[in-house]
C-alpha cells in the first residue's frame, strides 16, 4: 500500500457519496496549489492524467 493510499480512502470515506463537477475539482486543485507551491508539478501531472484518460479509447 503506497502512502497515498490512506488519503485517498479518507476522501472515499468522507466524501465518496457526494458528486462534484470537474469545474468545482479544478478550483479546489488550483486552491490547493496556491497554497502549496511545491505541489504543482505532481497536481499538474494529475489534473493532465485526468483530462486525458478517454484518448486512448478515441484512437481505437
Amino acid at each position: 500500500m503506497y502512502f497515498t493510499d490512506r488519503g485517498i480512502e479518507e476522501l472515499e470515506s468522507r466524501r465518496g457519496e457526494e458528486e462534484v463537477s470537474f469545474e468545482w475539482l479544478a478550483e479546489r486543485l488550483r486552491e490547493f496549489v496556491d497554497l502549496n507551491p511545491d505541489f504543482e508539478v505532481p497536481v499538474e501531472r494529475l489534473a493532465t492524467w485526468l483530462a486525458r484518460l478517454d484518448d486512448d479509447e478515441d484512437e481505437d
